[in-house]
């Protein structure tokens, strides 16, 4: 909020620099939001690719829950009045790495009620698949 008062008032001062200064700021406090909330959701869908991985079997519950999460991050990465994307493939693919280790803690939690370790769990795993499934999933071009 003091950065939409500041704005207003380089603006009303007519100091175009300073106000597209503060622009660019706001763009990427908002860009940070949708990128946190991004990451939010991908742990999810990759806590539940790991656990099919993992169990080598799914359940309805899992299945809900990834379509729920690949279309919150569809919705989230859409640009509205701009179109595009908020994200490119490259950072989605960023992104999902950084959720990665997230989503391993999770799902050490659950995977066969909880018996491995993290770093065990992750042993067990291939992470190259999981991630480029869960990029498969999302799609976007």
């Amino acid at each position: 909020m003091e950065e939409i008062l500041e704005l207003k008032e380089l603006l009303l001062k007519g100091d175009i620099k300073a106000s597209l200064s503060i622009v660019e700021e706001l763009e990427e406090i908002g860009r940070k939001e949708i990128i946190k909330t991004i990451r939010s959701y991908a742990v999810i869908l990759l806590l539940h690719l790991i656990k099919q991985q993992a169990e080598n079997r799914t359940t309805k519950s899992w299945e809900v829950s990834i379509r729920n999460s690949v279309r919150e991050i569809q919705r989230e990465n859409k640009r509205r009045k701009a179109g595009g994307y908020y994200l490119t493939r490259e950072e989605l693919f960023e992104t999902l790495q950084e959720a990665y280790l997230n989503a391993v803690d999770e799902a050490s939690l659950e995977v066969e009620a909880g018996r491995y370790e993290p770093e065990e769990l992750a042993q067990m795993l291939n992470p190259e698949e999981i991630l480029n499934q869960a990029m498969s999933l999302i799609s976007i071009v």
